[in-house]
C-alpha cells in the first residue's frame, strides 16, 4: 500500500510524534478498556463493541472480538460483519487496520501499522494501513508488516513473518513468509 505517514515533524529523537490531547485520549481508552472489557466473558461480545464504537472503532454487523485483544488506537479499526480477532492478539493501530467480512485473525497475532525510518538518524515513526481481506485467516503468532493487504480468502500460517502482499486464495507460511 502506498498510504504511508511519515512523522518526521519529531525533530528529537525518542520524541511523542502524538499531540499531548491525543496521549489523553490513549489514555482513556486503555482505561476503559481494562475496567469495562478485558475482564468480560467471551458472550459479552456486544458490550466489547459498544465500547469499541464509543471510542470511533468503526463496526459493521456482528463481529468477534476477544476480551484480551490489545488495541492500541480503536479509531484507527474499522471491523465488518463475522470478521473474529482471537485471543491476546495485537491490532497496533497507528494507521487503519481494517478487517473485512468473515476473516479471522488467530490468537497472539500481532498486525503492526507502525515503524520507524532507519534512514533518519531521528528515526521518526512512520505507519501504513493494513488490510485483511474477507474470509482471509490469519494464523496464531503471525506478524503482519505496515502496508500489507491480505486478499480475500488468503491463508497465512502460524508464526508467519508477512512483508509483501498476499493475493487472494494464496496460502503463504514461514519468515518472511512465501507461498506453500
Amino acid at each position: 500500500m502506498s498510504l504511508t505517514r511519515n512523522f518526521a515533524s519529531t525533530k528529537q529523537r525518542g520524541a511523542s510524534p502524538w499531540s499531548f490531547g491525543f496521549r489523553i485520549r490513549l489514555l482513556l481508552w486503555e482505561w476503559a478498556w481494562a475496567l469495562l472489557c478485558a475482564w468480560t466473558p467471551k458472550p459479552f461480545n456486544r458490550w466489547r463493541l459498544v465500547i469499541l464504537r464509543t471510542f470511533g472503532a468503526r463496526i459493521q454487523g456482528q463481529p468477534f472480538v476477544h476480551q484480551r485483544v490489545r488495541i492500541q488506537i480503536p479509531w484507527n479499526l474499522e471491523i465488518e460483519e463475522g470478521a473474529c480477532v482471537g485471543d491476546r492478539t495485537h491490532l497496533y493501530s497507528l494507521d487503519l487496520i481494517r478487517l473485512e467480512k468473515g476473516c479471522i485473525v488467530a490468537q497472539e497475532a500481532y498486525l503492526c501499522t507502525g515503524t520507524h525510518d532507519l534512514s533518519s538518524e531521528v528515526r521518526p515513526l512512520i505507519t501504513a494501513p493494513i488490510i485483511i481481506g474477507a474470509a482471509a485467516f490469519v494464523g496464531a503468532r503471525a506478524f503482519i508488516l505496515p502496508g500489507i493487504s491480505l486478499g480475500e480468502s488468503s491463508v497465512v500460517g502460524a508464526c508467519s513473518v508477512v512483508t509483501r502482499n498476499v493475493a487472494p486464495g494464496i496460502r503463504v507460511a514461514g519468515n518472511p513468509a512465501s507461498p506453500i
